[in-house]
């Protein structure tokens, strides 16, 4: 997804169109054929973690797609296709040494401002497990801003 793309929610445009005299909303898509293309790019992040941020992002607008949101998953197609060799592949040599991976990315989520965090688990040269996940706080610096104890 292009990192500049700010997807908002159809509710969201349709209250600025009102405080607003000159904006013009972005036209709804067909919800069905949305909802079937998410499925399938979350279905496909089994093996392409890389697309699984992006993928669970388009996601939470399952509800009232816009022609934005099917543009930005159209877009994720198109990487898919373009890059055949990024998915998981798994290392033939005999390795036991285990390695994990863990980061967070504060209030990543533009929306909640909420971390992310994920972790990612190697044994020898192959994935074995992975996870992304947007906590259920808000990331502390927004706490810290409102002069709110922790």
């Amino acid at each position: 997804m292009d990192v500049n793309i700010k997807l908002t929610t159809k509710e969201y445009d349709d209250h600025l169109a009102k405080t607003r005299t000159n904006t013009t909303t972005n036209p709804s898509t067909d919800q069905n054929a949305y909802q079937r293309l998410i499925r399938k790019l979350l279905y496909l992040t089994m093996s392409r973690p890389d697309i699984s941020y992006n993928a669970q992002t388009l996601s939470q607008y399952l509800h009232q797609p816009k022609k934005s949101h099917m543009e930005a998953a159209i877009r994720i197609v198109k990487y898919v296709k373009r890059e055949p060799g990024k998915g998981i592949l798994l290392s033939s040599s005999k390795s036991e040494e285990i390695t994990a991976y863990y980061d967070a990315d504060g209030a990543a989520c533009a929306h909640s401002r909420k971390l992310v965090t994920w972790y990612l688990i190697k044994l020898g040269d192959s994935i074995v497990s992975w996870r992304s996940k947007k906590q259920t706080t808000i990331y502390p610096e927004v706490l810290l801003k409102q002069n709110i104890e922790v």
